[in-house]
Parts: C-alpha cells; structure tokens; sequence
C-alpha cells in the first residue's frame, strides 16, 4: 500500500510539472484551445493515443471482452484502419488545412465557419457540452473503481479526488498542459500493457495453451449470454442474435466508426505546424493504439481462464455481475503487487489524459461556440477556464448517477451520437464543394434527432434505463411490439448509429442537391491550402 502511494505521488510531481509547464506558456486563446499550433508531432500523437484509449476501454471495453471475449478485437482493427489511418490521412491533412484557412480555433467553429452558420457552431458546441460529460463520466468511473478496489478507497471519494485533481491543470494550463501530461502517461500506458500481456500469456502456459484453454471453456459460459446467442468467448454469437447485434452493432461498428467524428481527437489535427508532423504521427498511433486496444481486449477474454484456474470462477462471477470490475480483479487477486502498483499508475495515465481532454473540449464549446457566438466578441482564457469548470461539474454529477456496468455502453453512446450528428456534415465539408450550409444543417439536425428517437424508445438498453418509452407507450422498447423473433423485434439491440449515420447522410447528399449553393469565393477559400 505504502508503495502505491509513494508511486503515486511522484507520478503527480511529474503531471504538475508538465501542467505548470503548459500554464506558464498559456497567454492567448490559441494557446489555450490550439496549443499555439506548434505541438510536436510525437506529442501530438501520443496526446491522440492517449486521449483515444481511456479506462473506458481498457477497464470498461476490457470487461466486456471478459463477458463476449475475442469477437472485440475487431474493435483493434477498425482502431487501426479507421481510427489512425484513415482519421490522420484522410481527415486529419484536411481538418488542418481548412483549420489554417478559416483561423479554426475548435471543432465546432471549424464546421460553422466551413458553412458560414452561426448556428452550426452552436448547435454543435451544445451537442458536445451537453453530452461530452456522460462520456467524461464513463472514464471517471473506471479509474474510481480502480481506487476503490485497489487502495480501498471508498467509491465516492475516489470520483471527487480524481475530479479535483483534473480540474486543477486542465482549467488553469489548456490543450498545451493536457497534451504534454497525455505524451508522458501514454509512455507509461505503454509499458504497462505489454507487461500485462506477457504475463497473462506465460500464467497460462503461451499462446496456444491459453487460447486453446479458453476454447474449451465454452460450456461455462453463463445461461443469460447463452441464450442471447454467445457460443464462447472464442467462438462468439451467432449471426444475428441479440448479443451478436450489440457486440458488432454497438462495440465495433458504433465506436469504430465514431471515433472519426471525435471533437476532442479531431482539434489535434489543428495543433500541429505541417502534414509532415501528421505523417510521422501516424506511425506513432498505429503502433501504440493497436497494443493498448489489443492488449485490454485479449486480456479481459483471457480473464476467464485464469479466474477458472485460480479461484474456479468465470470473470462477471468474479466480479458479481459488474462487469466494470473484471479488469481492476484481474489486476488485484491475479497479478503480483509490483505489478498492481504500475497498473495504478497507468489507469490514472489512462483516465487522466482522457478526462482532460474530454474538460478542455467541452468547456471550450462552451466559451467559443456557444457563449462567443452568442455575445458576439472573442471568448477570453478566462471564459475557457469558466467553461471547462462546467464540464468538469457536470462530469461528476453523472458519474455519481450513472448505474454500474456503464462505462462501455456511455463510451459508445457518445460516439455513436457523434456520428450521427457530425460525420457527413464534417466528411462532406472536408472533400465536397458542392456540400451546401442549408444540407449540413438538415443532416446535423436529423442525425441527431434519429439518434435520440432510436435511443429514448428502440434500443432497450438505454430506453429501458430512461424509461420514456415505458411511460408513454406502456413497453421498455417500440421494437418489442413487433412479433418476437421477426426482423424488426431484434431492432431492440441494434445500436442508434446503425440507423441515423446512414439517415444523416442521405440527408446531407439529398439536401446539397435541393438548396442553394454557397458562394464560389467564400467556397475557395476554404479549399485553398487543399490540392
């Protein structure tokens, strides 16, 4: 215990003075939301790692891969082609370029200045503000349950603790503190991955043996999940069951996907000088995403094997059915305690680079694309750091209510809703000059209410959870109502993204057609640093 603490402790020497660092050279709104544009391009990319895998996947997406095992990993892949490749090729040299050209300080002012709407910027801000919280809560739970089993920390304090702590170099440092703190945890994340791989590997005799073990284990697996069409976590659900919808519906597709329309990945686009930084990025986060993903996911599967040898229990037994707690178990009865002390400190890595991104976002939403826009005049540092404190609240209420075995599903929520409200009107923007204001605001809009309908009263486990579909139509979800068994029945399970990114894109090409086009010069500029 003593060890852990002092661990601990230096660790947060080192995050201040990264902070204090990022605060001293922190004296315009561009160095506080943009980093001054000059990061480098190894900061930048393991800022975006870092920022990018959180306790939400490595505790949260970790335990579910303990429930549905490897079928996950492909989860890895889309992380590799879509989130790295295609995010820092395809979107990030355009996100950058047009940035530069239309002075872009945030995500959503990249959007509204692309359309020339006042409203696009604002509309998207309060998207972000609004829900970048419930995201924000998902990782503060996971390192909390860490603490909690770790330290023996009761649960509370340890959200109020990490909460404080956060809020005290993300408010007063901005995008400059939180990318030097996020390349100095990914570091340690790093590490600690690959230790926890090898020594999953080598308790379970090498790969084969551990694979082959797991294999064999199918017959264990848990009547619920049986029924819901798991065969094993190596074999995983048949083709079109519920649990079959919800792992490549929900996980894969709705987070693989997403991740392209992330405002808090999508801003570090813009804070480096040159595509030359972004090139070098890219060999940087195709390296390091892949083995945080990889590792959690084959871990959390592997889990079950190892929870079998030692103590004759499956992981979610293990866990007591909260399946946010397989991976810190794991940790604690399984690993040695030097071990367990290292693996603190990279979940606090891990939550810490996330959370303060995920603050700086949603306050600078706030401050620029909401209250800036509002007003009329330039938001100061002062309304930044105003705006993140917000977030940071808000972060903390939701992490106080939010029912357990929630960090995945939150996670997934927020980029699913991401996709839907953003992707075509961000995608289009970036490679079509035809794409018109009046289609971007049709597909944002639309996205966002498809999203929402299929979340509040189609798919059961949030309607469920929210409970309007129960109040006013007297069942947990519409699709429910259909014959049981029938295409529309198994609606239940499929994830709002499956439904409303392809409904927002439609719009956005139907209505670019439909409404005017926007002025050739205004078009032009935008288009000028891209060839």
């Amino acid at each position: 215990m003593i060890s852990k603490v002092i661990a601990i402790l230096l660790y947060l020497a080192v995050v201040m003075y990264l902070g204090y660092k990022g605060w001293k050279t922190t004296q315009r709104p561009t160095d506080y939301m943009l980093a001054g544009r000059r990061m480098s391009p190894w900061v930048m990319a393991l800022s975006y790692g870092a920022t990018f895998v959180s306790t939400s996947a490595i505790v949260g997406f970790g335990g579910a891969a303990g429930l549905f095992g490897f079928p996950l990993l492909w989860l890895t892949f889309l992380t590799i082609f879509v989130g790295v490749f295609i995010a820092m090729v395809g979107f990030g040299k355009r996100t950058r370029r047009m940035g530069l050209s239309l002075n872009s300080h945030t995500f959503p002012e990249l959007l509204g200045r692309r359309y020339r709407s006042s409203f696009i910027q604002r509309f998207a801000g309060g998207i972000i503000f609004l829900f970048i919280p419930i995201y924000a809560a998902a990782v503060l739970i996971g390192i909390s349950r860490i603490l909690e089993i770790s330290l023996g920390v009761p649960y509370e304090a340890a959200l109020v603790f990490m909460t404080l702590l956060l809020a005290a170099y993300v408010i007063t440092g901005g995008l400059k503190a939180v990318m030097y703190t996020d390349a100095f945890q990914a570091l340690i994340m790093g590490m600690m991955m690959l230790m926890l791989l090898g020594g999953t590997y080598y308790m379970l005799g090498g790969v084969t043996e551990a694979h082959s073990t797991l294999a064999s284990m199918a017959h264990l697996m848990p009547s619920k999940l049986q029924l819901g069409g798991m065969e094993g976590w190596t074999q995983g659900a048949r083709f079109g069951t519920p649990l079959w919808l919800v792992i490549y519906t929900t996980i894969v597709y709705g987070v693989g996907i997403g991740v392209l329309a992330q405002p808090q990945l999508a801003v570090r686009f813009m804070t480096v000088h040159s595509d030359r930084e972004l090139n070098r990025a890219v060999l940087v986060g195709g390296i390091f995403i892949p083995i945080m993903t990889g590792v959690a996911f084959t871990v959390g599967a592997l889990s079950n094997a190892v929870f079998m040898e030692k103590f004759g229990k499956i992981s979610i037994a293990m866990a007591a059915g909260n399946m946010d707690k397989i991976i810190p178990l794991y940790i604690e009865k399984i690993m040695p305690p030097w071990f367990a002390g290292l693996f603190l400190l990279g979940m606090f890595a891990a939550a810490m680079s996330t959370l303060s991104s995920q603050y700086h976002v949603g306050g600078t939403s706030l401050s620029r694309d909401i209250w800036e826009n509002i007003k009329g005049r330039e938001a100061s540092v002062a309304a930044s750091r105003f705006g993140v404190a917000a977030t940071v609240l808000a972060a903390l209420i939701w992490a106080w209510v939010l029912p357990p075995s929630v960090i995945a599903r939150a996670t997934a929520f927020f980029f699913g809703l991401c996709a839907a409200s953003f992707l075509p009107a961000y995608l289009l923007g970036l490679y079509w000059k035809r794409m018109t204001k009046g289609a971007a605001v049709i597909s944002m809009v639309g996205g966002f209410a498809t999203s929402m309908f299929w979340l509040l009263f189609v798919h059961l486990k949030e309607a469920k959870v929210i409970g309007l579909s129960k109040a006013l139509f007297g069942v947990d979800s519409l699709a429910s109502l259909a014959p049981k068994g029938s295409a529309m029945w198994l609606m239940q399970w499929v994830d709002p993204n499956v439904i409303a990114l392809p409904v927002a894109m439609l719009l956005a090409v139907g209505a670019a057609y439909a409404t005017q086009t926007m002025q050739r010069e205004h078009v032009e500029l935008c288009f000028e640093n891209i060839r």
